[in-house]
């Protein structure tokens, strides 16, 4: 058998061998795209020097580097999400990428600010979990003024300059424990609402697709008036406990935001952990424990892994001016109970 040449990886590929020649040996311009149907040929045809090939391409690719700004870093949420951050960062193929990571470790509109002046100084794009507030917005446009393209993660914000969000859609979130509750729960008891912060957009489309789903279908049912507790679960804790102690006939409990743990505590020395139904988010140790132990009933979960590679892809997208589309689709979020955890 003959042994596959520039030529017949050229005619694989539909370009010239001249363009083969400037792939195989690392010679600059090709664009990405180009290059990697060059690569896709080769291997296809079995070339000798593929490996080769893929190397050149990688160190062809600009080099990056996309900052991140995540909340409380104590959360494993948070920290699982680091971690899926930078495997795919590291995956990419346009462009050569490292992930500056940071945490803030509180919900003030003037840390994020802070936040984002200091990563804007040291990257290239800025994906962030942020309250909507008009301080935060204002540090993004100084971002966007200056070239620098920012995505909303996890919860989207309404400046209306961003290049993207990445995320589940809020209220389809919402009415799904809505759904549940209403045919899983005594519909003639009083269902707590907890919620982080309404500063979070996607945790108040989760409020509100709940309230909009029960008054819909279980218009008997009384939802109690949503507390607000900080994405804290000391705060959590407290506010189980006096949405306990103020609603003996409390049947259903649906948690918006974070701090699961404070919840699940009050839950649990009230001796209401079995029978008050109970819907939270995210999955974590803790709320796995709680699905087998029987304290929680269902978990609405973000897909931290698609979350992680649908951002950087639209990073390295919208570094390498192409169209950021990774950012448009709203991501399927994870239904998980103690029988498929």
């Amino acid at each position: 058998m003959s042994r596959t040449t520039l030529h017949d990886i050229a005619k694989q590929a539909g370009v010239g061998v001249a363009t083969v020649d400037r792939v195989l040996n690392g010679r600059a311009p090709v664009r990405p795209v180009t290059a990697e149907r060059v690569l896709a040929a080769a291997e296809a045809l079995d070339y000798y020097a593929h490996g080769l090939m893929r190397r050149r391409i990688e160190e062809m690719a600009p080099a990056k580097t996309l900052g991140f700004i995540l909340q409380k870093q104590g959360k494993w949420f948070y920290q699982s999400l680091a971690r899926n951050i930078r495997e795919s960062a590291a995956g990419l193929r346009d462009i050569r990428a490292s992930a500056e990571i940071e945490f803030v470790e509180s919900l003030s509109p003037d840390d994020m600010a802070i936040a984002i002046g200091a990563m804007a100084e040291k990257v290239d794009a800025i994906a962030l979990v942020a309250v909507d507030h008009p301080k935060v917005n204002a540090a993004i446009e100084k971002c966007v003024a200056s070239g620098m393209p920012v995505f909303a993660l996890i919860s989207n914000l309404s400046n209306p300059s961003l290049s993207g969000y990445i995320g589940i859609d809020g209220r389809k979130a919402g009415r799904t424990a809505g759904w549940v509750m209403s045919r899983l729960n005594d519909q003639n008891g009083e269902i707590g609402i907890l919620i982080g912060s309404h500063r979070y957009v996607v945790q108040e489309d989760r409020e509100t697709g709940f309230r909009s789903y029960m008054r819909e279908h279980a218009p008997q049912t009384r939802l109690l008036d949503s507390i607000v507790f900080l994405d804290d679960a000391a705060v959590a804790y407290k506010a189980t406990a006096d949405i306990l102690r103020a609603a003996p006939n409390l049947t259903g409990l649906y948690h918006c935001g974070g701090g699961v743990e404070g919840a699940v505590r009050a839950l649990k020395e009230a001796r209401r952990d079995r029978d008050v139904f109970y819907v939270c988010h995210e999955r974590s140790p803790f709320t796995v424990q709680g699905l087998l132990e029987g304290s929680v009933d269902l978990v609405i979960s973000n897909p931290g892994g698609d979350i992680a590679r649908h951002t950087t892809l639209a990073m390295a997208q919208a570094l390498s001016g192409q169209d950021p589309a990774a950012a448009r689709a709203s991501l399927d979020f994870q239904l998980i109970t103690a029988e498929n955890v």
